[in-house]
């Protein structure tokens, strides 16, 4: 039996990047493209467990992924009431717009796009599924999470987060990132300690400039 989700999201962990200092000027997130699937029609429930559609007993199909982390300025001070809106693939390579050419059919328990406003201390958090990769030759993707970031203090921020056991280098766009670029938007998931669902967990801060 899952746990409600309220009672999840409630206690979820905000990790921090290994190393992380606010003493020296933090460089700003890479940009990257939006990518033709942001939701075309967004969905009734997009609060930020992805998992679960409304009060669902039926959760999406795949590896349960909690992901979380700051939203900060160039001198790492935390942004508050920054929305961070997120969309991805389901446990099928599907987004949720009309005109994904994927044939697979949707997972109709997950729910592909989730948003979230950031606390006093500029966390953000959010439980969805680790996406998987899709297309094929020049147009294959890696396993990515698409990322939207506003902030009435700067302008907003589209990104991509990847993971870095994955074969990101057959994908066009992570490869033409810089040295520096990848690092910043590769990050490497670490299994959820006493979880009986194989979760993992992935911190990823962004900087705003």
């Amino acid at each position: 039996m899952y746990p409600k989700r309220r009672q999840i999201l409630k206690c979820l962990p905000v990790l921090m990047l290994p190393g992380f200092s606010f003493a020296e000027l933090l460089v700003q997130t890479p940009g990257q493209s939006r990518g033709p699937f942001y939701p075309d029609q967004l969905p009734l429930d997009k609060d930020n467990d992805l998992i679960i559609i409304n009060d669902s007993l039926t959760p999406a199909v795949g590896e349960i992924l909690h992901l979380s982390g700051l939203v900060l300025d160039a001198r790492g001070r935390s942004l508050n009431n920054a929305r961070v809106e997120i969309w991805q693939t389901d446990s099928q390579g599907r987004y949720i717009h009309s005109l994904d050419y994927n044939a697979s059919e949707n997972d109709r328990n997950f729910q592909g796009f989730g948003q979230f406003e950031t606390d006093s201390r500029g966390r953000y958090r959010f439980r969805t599924i680790r996406p998987v990769a899709y297309g094929s030759g020049f147009a294959r993707r890696t396993p990515h999470i698409h990322f939207s970031v506003t902030s009435a203090a700067y302008p907003p921020l589209t990104t991509q987060m990847y993971f870095a056991d994955e074969e990101n280098r057959n994908d066009g766009l992570w490869s033409r990132l810089s040295e520096a670029e990848k690092r910043l938007l590769t990050m490497r998931p670490q299994p959820l300690p006493e979880s009986r669902l194989n979760e993992h967990s992935v911190s990823f801060n962004i900087v705003l400039g």
